[in-house]
């Protein structure tokens, strides 16, 4: 029984996904999309399982197994083999660790993998191509779970309960309040594991934590269902009117698509009741529907808004890789023209063709059959290639990007030379000191070093060798994922220990948080008098005004005005102007490009030479 309306909830989803990866600075929330989805499955598995006790007394975990099996795994495996030659077209930056990644998403395991390895669709480096997968994996795990405490509880209750009848009722009873408290969990979960965090890919990608919006569908599931439907479902359908049903409809999926311009991925309140909200409206959706097919029972679908259904699934399976790849080597929006029409193209054939051969049933293209002995040859010819294709790649791959390796360096460079510095400082402090003036004259405190501290994050970091070769009398310490707070700490360490030498410049804010003024204003009160300081305006090339980095580096700028000894290195205006440097990177790090690693230098050096001219602090 295909219910009617049901693929306007599948075309919603899919749009609010394709937004979000297609445009996610101007659409923040799109991600919900997946939630819709998750809530969907949750309905649609649940309700089938109710059928299926129903009408035979019993549910059969491995014909259920079975039945998922072979609806997910041949298009996600048609989908990596069929991606992987476009990976020959970008560089190989983007195949590192790709065979890691292919065994996480045909294994079901790509949300694990991706908490372990500090993925994101909002990743500061290579994204990962197959890193949408872990909705699959999550969806899986749900499958595995979820089918097993079902048919125990099926076990259990024609255990105990001999009337068909009899049983189906507490058996959807039971499957309704496990739902229900199933859901409660795991989103009371996630609202206490958010708490403190700033990188939220943890619970986000996590079963445990994003599994409810299935048990909130699975509590629909129970309250609509398919064939099996409650008494009390059937007066709500007599009650609501057809103006009713479709006004539910269109309103919470309208509340869905504004809620997806408000939500971000970093915020708090994501997790602590944005995704649950989406839930329940993408509930609402959904049941609308339900009532919506009994209502319109001369009534088809467009036909549009089928197929599209129908194939949602394979575009989103090809669509990220895609558009990864084709958005390093076009402008976006050709990027998204091309994503969409290649993903629907692949989908198609996919779907109406190569799925239904690969489980042993005839394809169909337009009007005309597909046997496997029509495509028999072709198709295991093709095979083989793709899978060498995918084997040839997978061995190319590096087990580091560029950046990464650059970063792994730099840590060590960093390592060896703060040594170096603390021995220097140590032997110094033994010597007889005379007083030292600065280029303007100005006296140097007894015992301050001289030259520049340079204290930075993930940025500094890929660049801190050349950085420390072209500015002069220069030590640096640099950090992955620093923020302000965190720079402080070093410069107050640096200061107490007498190795904060005299200027003291701070790369830092593209990781900046809410209370970016209050953080920056301990350094600038924290910072000993005898001092000069200088701050680098941080650069996103993602970034909207309404960003915390932007906005600390509007902020940034005031200072001096107020504070004479403060100097504005402005990297976010020269970066801006040099959109090269970035080219086939995430827009904040350029590690690995000669020409961003000079046009770093040349806006600290310059900020140095004006810094020379300011007074000390008092």
């Amino acid at each position: 029984m295909r219910v009617k309306w049901f693929s306007f909830v599948r075309v919603v989803g899919l749009t609010l996904v394709l937004s979000y990866h297609f445009f996610q600075n101007q659409y923040t929330g799109g991600f919900l999309g997946v939630d819709i989805f998750f809530t969907f499955s949750g309905y649609l598995i649940t309700a089938l399982m109710i059928d299926e006790f129903g009408k035979t007394g019993q549910f059969r975990l491995f014909s259920f197994y079975k039945r998922r099996f072979r609806r997910i795994v041949p298009p996600l495996f048609l989908s990596v083999i069929l991606v992987m030659p476009f990976t020959l077209l970008v560089n190989r930056d983007y195949l590192t660790n790709i065979g890691r990644q292919i065994a996480a998403a045909l294994g079901f395991t790509t949300n694990y993998f991706e908490i372990l390895t500090g993925g994101s669709y909002e990743n500061k480096f290579i994204p990962h191509l197959f890193v949408h997968t872990w909705s699959l994996a999550i969806e899986m795990q749900f499958y595995l779970v979820w089918g097993l405490i079902v048919f125990l509880l099926g076990i259990t209750v024609r255990h105990f309960v001999q009337s068909r009848t009899r049983a189906l009722a507490i058996f959807e009873n039971t499957v309704l309040w496990s739902s229900l408290l199933l859901s409660i969990a795991s989103f009371a979960t996630m609202f206490l594991r958010a708490r403190g965090l700033t990188d939220y890919s943890q619970v986000y990608f996590s079963s445990i934590t994003h599994g409810y919006p299935f048990f909130v569908g699975s509590v629909v599931g129970c309250l609509a269902g398919i064939k099996t439907v409650r008494p009390a479902f059937e007066r709500t359908i007599k009650n609501w009117n057809l103006s009713v049903a479709v006004s539910v409809m269109v309103i919470s999926s309208a509340a869905l698509i504004g809620l997806g311009c408000y939500l971000k991925f970093d915020h708090l309140q994501t997790y602590q009741g944005g995704l649950l909200l989406s839930t329940v409206l993408a509930g609402l959706m959904i049941y609308a529907a339900r009532i919506l097919h009994e209502k319109t029972p001369n009534s088809d679908e467009p036909q549009l808004i089928t197929y599209i259904a129908d194939v949602s699934y394979s575009v989103y399976l090809f669509h990220w890789p895609l558009y990864v790849i084709f958005s390093q080597l076009m402008p976006n929006l050709a990027a998204v023209a091309l994503t969409v029409v290649v993903s629907f193209a692949l989908s198609s054939l996919s779907y109406y063709v190569l799925e239904p051969i690969m489980i042993g049933h005839t394809g169909r293209w337009f009007k005309h059959s597909v046997t496997w002995k029509q495509v028999r040859v072709p198709f295991m010819t093709a095979l083989v290639l793709l899978i060498g294709t995918t084997a040839y790649a997978t061995r190319l791959a590096p087990q580091m990007t560029t950046l990464e390796n650059n970063l792994w360096v730099g840590d060590l460079y960093q390592d060896v030379d703060q040594m170096n510095m603390h021995h220097s400082m140590i032997m110094a402090a033994t010597k007889p000191t005379t007083q030292k003036v600065n280029g303007a004259g100005q006296p140097v405190p007894a015992g301050m070093p001289k030259g520049v501290s340079i204290i930075g994050d993930s940025v500094t970091l890929g660049t801190r060798s050349y950085l420390g070769a072209h500015v002069k009398q220069s030590s640096i310490d640099a950090e992955g994922d620093r923020t302000m707070d965190l720079a402080y700490k070093v410069m107050k360490q640096e200061q107490q220990s007498g190795i904060l030498r005299q200027t003291v410049v701070i790369c830092i804010g593209t990781n900046a948080l809410d209370d970016y003024k209050e953080q920056t204003m301990n350094i600038v009160h924290a910072l000993a008098p005898g001092h000069r300081l200088v701050l680098m305006t941080p650069y996103n090339a993602k970034a909207a005004p309404d960003w915390n980095s932007s906005k600390l580096a509007t902020y940034e700028r005031t200072l001096p005005a107020k504070y004479p000894y403060i100097t504005i290195a402005d990297w976010e205006t020269a970066a801006a102007k040099h959109p090269e440097v970035f080219k086939g990177t995430d827009g904040v790090h350029f590690g690995g490009i000669h020409a961003g690693d000079v046009l770093y230098a040349q806006v600290v050096n310059s900020a140095l030479q004006q810094a020379d001219k300011t007074p000390l602090k008092k």
